[in-house]
């Protein structure tokens, strides 16, 4: 009994000295903050400023002021999943420069501001799945550039920006899973990032496509770019800047793209034109036709020219047999002349 009392007593002290919360443990040897599964309505004030990793899991933390971190800046680890958090501070985790992983999984977050996540030069992992989220704003790279991992799994997300994707440069793992995604032109950048993405040798779990219905259930990435013939001008010109990246890939299909856009250029629908298939069929029957008909006549050219040669070689060697043999047999009257002459 004496030692539990001691062992309680320099903890108690510990936490006395480095000012930890009375929900949670601190640990100055690891630097950590437990303060999980509490029953948190907010972020614990009065933590040791020398903390790295702040364990907030598990609580009904609702809501992250502006200044709920102030008091710690080394913080490198934050995890806030499983909590009933539905919004986000523009700036909320500004003075956590040192962040480097955030986990933000499990809670009620529909919407992401513009700033949310700006002034972050450190972080490299940011969870957002299983949320609500609608949208995620193009500005999310903007001074975060040094991502690596992006998980916004089992959410809402009908789109992305693929400006969004490329304002991250490190990036090497993203994660799409179980979202209600849109498969008409809104995707059709993401879907030349995510080729881009996979070709330079990154990790994702694919994006399967939600509507329209005839594209429900549908691998993105193995839908065929004629679907996209109707899409805006911007859309062909990422195509075109993809094509380039990628050699002779797919320029068949780019020409398709940029033959719709300069046609249809004021076209609003996102869904292909209805008779791009049946046009291009005609063509392509049409070509094999004409191909046909000029292999044939070249075939029947051949063929008399073989015939005529054949019978050109049978006359001239009935000519030989004929004429010529004997003549070498019995000889001509000049070649006669002198052998009779020599027996007179």
């Amino acid at each position: 009994t004496g030692n539990w009392l001691l062992f309680l007593s320099i903890i108690l002290v510990m936490h006395v000295a480095h000012g930890c919360p009375e929900k949670c443990l601190c640990y100055p040897v690891s630097k950590t903050a437990d303060c999980k599964n509490r029953g948190l309505t907010e972020i614990p004030t009065h933590l040791p400023p020398e903390i790295q990793i702040l364990q907030l899991q598990n609580n009904r933390i609702w809501k992250i002021n502006q200044n709920s971190f102030t008091g710690i800046p080394l913080l490198k680890i934050l995890d806030l999943s499983n909590n009933s958090i539905s919004s986000l501070a523009p700036g909320a985790f500004q003075k956590l420069k040192y962040l480097q992983v955030l986990n933000l999984t499990r809670n009620l977050i529909h919407y992401i501001e513009n700033k949310t996540f700006s002034f972050l030069p450190h972080l490299k992992e940011l969870d957002l799945s299983s949320n609500s989220i609608i949208r995620l704003p193009e500005t999310l790279g903007n001074s975060t550039g040094n991502i690596t991992l992006l998980s916004v799994k089992h959410n809402k997300l009908q789109k992305m920006d693929r400006v969004l994707l490329e304002s991250l440069p490190n990036l090497k793992v993203v994660l799409f899973k179980d979202n209600p995604w849109q498969c008409n032109c809104n995707v059709f950048g993401l879907k030349l990032w995510l080729e881009s993405f996979l070709y330079r040798g990154g990790i994702s779990d694919g994006i399967i496509c939600s509507a329209p219905g005839i594209r429900k259930g549908k691998d993105l990435l193995k839908v065929p770019y004629e679907l996209f013939g109707a899409c805006p001008l911007r859309a062909a010109h990422a195509h075109a800047a993809s094509a380039h990246h990628h050699g002779l890939e797919h320029r068949g299909a780019l020409k398709h793209v940029h033959h719709s856009e300069h046609g249809e250029g004021s076209r609003s629908g996102c869904e292909p034109k209805p008779k791009p298939r049946p046009v291009s069929l005609r063509h392509a029957i049409a070509t094999v036709v004409i191909t046909g008909v000029v292999c044939g006549i070249v075939c029947l050219m051949m063929l008399a020219a073989a015939v005529y040669g054949c019978a050109y070689a049978a006359i001239t060697a009935k000519y030989h047999r004929e004429h010529l043999a004997p003549a070498r047999q019995h000889g001509t009257p000049e070649e006669k002349e002198p052998f009779d002459r020599s027996l007179a």
